[in-house]
């Protein structure tokens, strides 16, 4: 801390003003009204005492603002009237006062400094105005003892006082600061879930648009090649064509309202999410270069994990479609048991470059969504011949912790 803030303690307001001065002038009257109602001398001595008890009064008035210039006043003060009178004034009721304004408002050592100008006082105090009236060694020490009790008592209590604010402070700066790293905690876990938000749009976004497009330009690719010699082959892929716009038109408006619905309003869906059921048909309609095989029997299993078999497998159809090759073809298999879903798409194709390919944001989708639920997923070039392999195992247990995937997969 500061000289000045040593000197001038901050925090003082105009309100400290008018109290200190309204006690000031309280006690100023205090001391003098009994020499004027009950005049013993004449008027030059009532004017050396209202001048001298003033010198040890109206200095309380830096009582809040300046306690150290406070008690050198009032010091000097004592110190005449010591010279001067003979006997103690009323004045004197101000040295507690300096006392306890000292000691609670003045930091560090330089607040012990009250204690020794008392201690001081109170010898010559006593010693100056009563050795004519007794000589007796344990009369002074009676007074003494009076006298720096009326000093030190004031001064714990001041002390104690600043201690129980600085400690009321320290709460009150405490508790701001975790205030400000709640605050901070908040805005980070909204970041997080809004980056979370952001990430399964984007998700849900490209596994919708990109297996939708990827399927209407490979059946728009075959309608053409087969518009001449085959006009109902042309027809059937303008049917998926639109069948497949359709689809994808309901998928983007479900996302568009559950982003437009308000945080107390209930998510609004224009079309159910895909189920295990709707997987047929979906591979039905992307490509009749893809075979379906499915093992065992599809069970009751939660919505998120429905929805995310359906993505991964999906997904692996598109990722078939863009790089496998026109005359490739691939076989999804599709295992169900008690304890998992094993979704397996394999192709044959030799791996061309798809000018539309998003960069492995469908691998990363696919990585992403099997986290979530605690599944594996590998993906990479065939060992056992040319093509690609695609394969992500889902277990049906709901209380399965999630994990960190397993990237045995190498981006297409």
């Amino acid at each position: 801390m500061s000289k000045v803030d040593v000197l001038f303690p901050p925090g003082a307001t105009h309100r400290d003003w008018a109290a200190d001065g309204i006690l000031a002038v309280s006690l100023t009257l205090l001391s003098i009204v009994p020499s004027y109602v009950f005049p013993a001398q004449g008027a030059d001595y009532l004017a050396v005492v209202t001048f001298f008890s003033a010198a040890m009064t109206m200095p309380l008035v830096l009582r809040r603002h300046s306690p150290l210039l406070m008690l050198a006043l009032v010091t000097v003060g004592g110190v005449w009237q010591v010279q001067v009178f003979a006997d103690p004034t009323l004045s004197l009721i101000s040295v507690p006062i300096v006392a306890y304004s000292v000691a609670r408002w003045v930091p560090g050592p330089m607040a012990r400094s009250v204690i020794v100008v008392g201690a001081v006082g109170a010898i010559l105090g006593p010693l100056q105005w009563f050795s004519r009236y007794n000589e007796n060694l344990s009369f002074y020490v009676l007074f003494w003892g009076a006298c720096l009790g009326a000093v030190l008592t004031p001064y714990a209590i001041g002390r104690r006082a600043r201690e129980v604010a600085d400690a009321r402070q320290t709460q009150v700066r405490a508790a701001e600061e975790r205030y400000r790293l709640l605050l901070a905690e908040r805005e980070q876990q909204a970041r997080l879930s809004e980056a979370s938000t952001r990430t399964m749009i984007a998700r849900e976004l490209h596994d919708i648009v990109a297996h939708s497009l990827s399927v209407m330009i490979v059946q728009a690719e075959g309608g053409r090649a087969a518009a001449s010699r085959k006009p109902e082959v042309a027809a059937e892929a303008l049917d998926t064509i639109a069948e497949t716009g359709r689809e994808a038109l309901h998928e983007m408006r479900r996302i568009v309202g559950v982003l437009r619905a308000g945080p107390d309003e209930e998510s609004v869906s224009y079309a159910p999410a895909p189920t295990l059921e709707e997987i047929p048909d979906m591979v039905g309609r992307t490509s009749d270069r893809i075979r379906l095989v499915v093992e065992g029997n599809p069970q009751p299993v939660s919505q998120a994990l429905a929805l995310t078999v359906f993505r991964v497998t999906q997904e692996a159809l598109t990722n078939f479609l863009k790089h496998a090759g026109p005359d490739a073809t691939a076989v999804a298999t599709l295992t169900y048991s008690a304890t998992c879903i094993t979704v397996e798409v394999v192709d044959d194709g030799t791996g061309v470059d798809d000018p539309t390919d998003g960069g492995g944001n469908g691998l990363r989708g696919m990585y992403e969504r099997i986290s979530s639920m605690g599944g594996t997923l590998s993906a990479g070039p065939r060992s056992d011949g040319p093509g690609f392999r695609v394969r992500a195992v889902l277990p049906v247990r709901e209380s399965t912790p999630h994990r960190p995937v397993g990237r045995e997969g190498t981006q297409r």
